[in-house]
């Protein structure tokens, strides 16, 4: 058990951190308070793993791209929309915004009882890609354009992506982290055959390339909001696990894969006793020895921490 964004603005003691690092840029570049605050949510709760805190756009950030966090309005990033945009792009090895990611995995790694692991993380090609044409917003119509026309500087930036995602991910792998997710959190975009094109083909093939230089190293495939085409993301080869949106039954997937997920982030606003109810549902929906509980997507502003809580107690009786 873990959750998706436990180390974030529900948690007082994040609240505060933040408030003393600055910028949110900031704080995921500062190897000793990114540490702390990923390790704030196991302090609290009785999960299983930390997640790194860092952000998606760390890559575009790293290849070159000007990137800053407005209060209020979310990020704004340079933008890519032709193969000349591309071309400027550097690699991500070797670069500030890496050594300082790596320098929290390492420093948490530390931290760490060996019980609990460490789960590093990139965003997929698509949902990078998006919001690099977009230049930040969340507004994915002129990358979906783009997906449509089969654009090739666009066809080469989820390419180039992949191949930068790999080199991320194992840094993250080197430097301590013991499980990396790939999120593709706007996957559900996209349909039919961009749907496999610029979702499903290019997560295969971080998974193959993470795979060829870390063999043993578990990865989690995330790609929300794509329904019924969580069976085609659960076969994945080489994925060791298969991220679930809320809306999509865990037991629908096969009974061979090994499931994450999907309790409602929303359902926390509405109490202790809804969670309940739902921890309970979702439970015995899936054989426990091959489910790994978690949200369907990230936990809330606003959400309470006791409720987050109960949730942990919640799994842990079921568990017995």
């Amino acid at each position: 058990m873990w959750f998706m964004r436990q180390a974030g603005r529900y948690l007082p003691e994040y609240r505060a951190v933040r408030e003393k690092a600055g910028s949110f840029l900031d704080l995921c570049y500062n190897p000793d308070l990114a540490s702390e605050v990923t390790i704030q949510p196991l302090r609290r709760y009785d999960l299983d793993a930390a997640i790194l805190f860092a952000d998606i756009l760390v890559v575009p950030h790293a290849m070159g791209l000007p990137l800053k966090f407005a209060e209020g309005e979310g990020p704004i990033l340079g933008t890519v929309r032709s193969m000349e945009d591309l071309e400027r792009l550097k690699p991500v090895s070797g670069t500030f915004e890496v050594a300082q990611v790596c320098r929290t995995v390492g420093l948490t790694r530390a931290q760490l009882p060996s019980h609990q692991a460490l789960i590093g993380f990139c965003g997929a090609p698509w949902t990078v890609a998006s919001y690099m044409v977009a230049g930040g917003s969340s507004d994915r119509v002129m990358a979906k354009v783009a997906a449509y026309q089969r654009q090739p500087w666009f066809c080469a930036l989820i390419e180039r992506l992949v191949t930068e995602s790999i080199d991320y991910l194992s840094a993250q792998a080197e430097a301590g982290a013991q499980v990396v997710q790939i999120f593709d959190s706007w996957a559900g975009d996209l349909v039919g055959t961009e749907l496999e094109d610029f979702v499903m083909r290019p997560l295969a093939a971080i998974v193959a390339g993470v795979k060829a230089r870390h063999p043993d190293l578990p990865v989690i495939v995330f790609a929300r909001g794509v329904g019924i085409a969580q069976r085609r993301a659960a076969v994945i080869p080489g994925a060791n696990a298969v991220g679930v949106e809320t809306e999509f039954e865990l037991a629908d997937l096969p009974k061979d894969v090994v499931v994450q997920g999907n309790l409602d982030p929303v359902a926390l606003l509405a109490g202790k006793d809804v969670v309940a109810a739902e921890v309970q549902r979702i439970c015995t929906s899936v054989d426990r020895q091959r489910h790994v509980f978690n949200l369907g997507h990230g936990i809330r502003l606003g959400t309470d921490p006791e409720v987050v809580g109960s949730v942990v107690d919640a799994v842990r009786r079921h568990d017995g």
